[in-house]
């Protein structure tokens, strides 16, 4: 297996569908119309984000109970080019043909939500005269040194400076895998019925790979002492866990054993102790984070390699990277400035006083210049693709319904940046081998929830700027990036008001015999099943743990919460548990992409990647698919 993982830096309902069901197709999109755009803005809204109520009800109509209008009301429009999604995929496909086929190219864009961004979602607050932003989904720029040229020079033509990023956050601490952080353990002591927490600060990522005083930290963690004496040992590099296998036995076994088995088989840690070294996994994987080999637990930084000889300088690498920063660079609102700068070049009246990277994060887009009919590019939201098929007049039609209308639009080309797993409904034509394909990878559920609280000074007595959390729903509680990137003007001290940043996994009960996707697809489930109200508790509720001893109090402090959920999030990265090792160009990202004539696929899907290269290379070989077909038809 290859392997190719690179580190993120993260600072560094089935009740519904049973709903859903019962209605008439009539009902349903009906009780989904939204009120157009124009009249909110949607970075400001809170409660419940990400997949919000609206944006998925109609698709899962069609996906779980066949439903769909049997006609659509065909407007007179057609473009040169309609894509389905405007995420960071879409919008990068909408530029790249814009520059393959001239400023004149007629472009639509529809997406389901009502923002635009896909994942790279922004959180806005605004409090006490202060603007404060949060990163709804996708978050940082992860070594764009090793991007490739196309993605590269998306990057210039957006106007990116990476020096000017690195620079407006290299003084900053929590972004720094060498500064403290807080291991935090629920306690039973709590107050007014919230759990307090035992609370550690430690360099703990340095300390996990044996750098440091690493022994008087975990004499302070609440195990018992056989439990703190193996991690002691484990964290020295003193032993090698595999000394009784040969070097072949030793690299068949990283590849072939989880990291779990190996914790607590060869290391004899106790279940309870090794949730420590889940949160990163858990975050990069979901729920299958704990099906992890050990080879893919020690890419994510995880201890253990330490003194097992030729592979302890994979340690060393990656501390060595950790320290560094591997490059990752942050927006304020992580990749939601990327999708604006996009819009901005796409469609200059939205952003009409911005002027680009220099003020991207401070700028205010107006919505109803989106699809406005003077332009050459529309970006249409609230618009949920239920069809989309070749016609016999070299034409893609693709419909949609939007407010409560089934509608359709013509395009000579198309191409789908949306999830995976949707293609295979809205494109019956496809070949069922291409359709089985496209449904192999189930995306990594999300929560990652933004507070707004009304000043820092409680979260800055915790003295770290990230909080781990292994056995909470939220496995991470840290701040959005201080950079001023864009313009940003972040928080000047702890006076001053604050936006928490709480990473969530959904939690699955396994029975040890689910694979990979299968927990990723329970967990899906889950979380569309999860009130707002049940989030607010938890968020409420470990909050109060992590900071009432520092005078928090959550009745007073909180003066918003904004949950963004999602079901479908992180593209299926293959796990070597459970994914063959299939041979190059068989494997069913690869084969789920293949182009259908005027209909290419553009995703981070379609890479079998979740990062924000793989969905801006996925959208450049889609324009040059549809390119090269039109040059050969014509």
């Amino acid at each position: 297996m290859t392997y190719n993982i690179t580190r993120r830096d993260f600072l560094n309902g089935m009740a519904i569908a049973t709903g859903t069901g019962l209605l008439t197709p009539a009902e349903l999109f009906a009780q989904t119309s939204t009120s157009g755009q124009g009249v909110v803005y949607p970075p400001t809204l809170t409660g419940l984000r990400g997949n919000h109520p609206g944006s998925f009800e109609t698709m899962h109509a069609l996906a779980w109970a066949g439903q769909k209008p049997e006609a659509h009301h065909k407007l007179d429009e057609h473009y040169d080019m309609v894509i389905v999604g405007a995420g960071v995929s879409g919008l990068a496909t909408a530029w790249f043909y814009q520059k393959a086929m001239g400023p004149e190219a007629r472009i639509l864009l529809l997406d389901n939500h009502d923002d635009f961004g896909g994942h790279a979602k922004r959180n806005e607050f605004h409090h006490r005269g202060r603007t404060l932003l949060g990163i709804g989904g996708s978050v940082n720029v992860d070594a764009p040194s090793d991007w490739s040229d196309i993605s590269k020079g998306l990057l210039d033509d957006l106007g990116v400076d990476l020096e000017a990023m690195k620079a407006n956050s290299e003084n900053v601490a929590l972004l720094s895998a060498t500064a403290d952080s807080v291991l935090a353990f629920p306690g039973v002591d709590g107050k007014e019925g919230y759990t307090s927490h035992k609370k550690i600060r430690a360099k703990w990522r340095q300390l996990m790979l044996g750098v440091g005083d690493y022994a008087s930290a975990v004499r302070a963690l609440p195990l018992p002492v056989s439990e703190q004496d193996k991690l002691i040992e484990f964290f020295s590099g003193d032993r090698d866990y595999l000394n009784d296998l040969s070097q072949s036995e030793k690299q068949s076994y990283v590849e072939s054993v989880s990291y779990a088995e190996f914790l607590t088989e060869r290391v004899g840690l106790a279940l309870d102790t090794i949730s420590i070294f889940y949160p990163v996994p858990k975050l990069m994987f979901g729920p299958a984070g704990l099906r992890v080999t050990v080879m893919e637990a020690f890419y994510l930084g995880c201890p253990g390699v330490q003194g097992m000889d030729w592979l302890a300088k994979l340690a060393a690498g990656i501390l060595e990277g950790q320290e560094t920063g591997s490059e990752s660079l942050y927006f304020p609102d992580g990749n939601a400035s990327l999708a604006r700068l996009l819009v901005h070049k796409l469609i200059p009246r939205a952003a009409s006083d911005a002027s680009g990277f220099d003020d991207i994060a401070t700028s205010r887009f107006d919505y109803g210049a989106l699809d406005e009919k003077a332009h050459s590019i529309r970006l249409r939201l609230n618009s949920t693709v239920v069809g989309v098929r070749e016609t016999e007049d070299d034409a893609v039609t693709v419909d949609y319904v939007r407010d409560g209308n089934a509608v359709s639009v013509t395009g000579d080309h198309c191409v789908l940046a949306c999830y995976n797993s949707a293609i295979p409904y809205l494109c019956p034509q496809l070949p069922e081998s291409q359709k089985e394909a496209l449904r192999y990878g189930v995306k990594v559920p999300l929560v990652w929830t933004n507070v707004l609280i009304d000043n820092g000074h409680a979260f800055s007595k915790l003295g770290g700027g990230q909080v781990i959390c292994p056995d909470d729903p939220y496995v991470m509680v840290t701040t959005p990036p201080v950079t001023t990137t864009g313009g940003h003007q972040p928080p000047r001290g702890p006076d001053d008001p604050m936006v928490i940043h709480m990473l969530g996994v959904p939690s699955v009960t396994s029975t040890g015999t689910e694979t990979s996707r299968e927990l990723l697809s329970t967990a899906r489930h889950n979380v569309y099943a999860t009130t707002f109200d049940t989030y607010e508790s938890q968020v409420r509720g470990q909050l109060q743990g992590l900071l009432g001893d520092h005078g928090f109090n959550h009745k007073f402090d909180i003066k918003a919460i904004t949950v963004n959920r999602w079901p479908h999030g992180y593209a299926y990265e293959y796990m070597s548990l459970d994914d063959p090792k299939w041979t190059p160009g068989q494997a069913p990202h690869e084969l789920g992409r293949a182009q259908f004539g005027r209909i290419s696929i553009a995703n981070s899907d379609s890479e079998a990647y979740a990062y924000l290269n793989a969905a801006i290379d996925a959208g450049w070989r889609a324009v040059t698919e549809q390119v090269t077909y039109n040059d050969l038809q014509g």
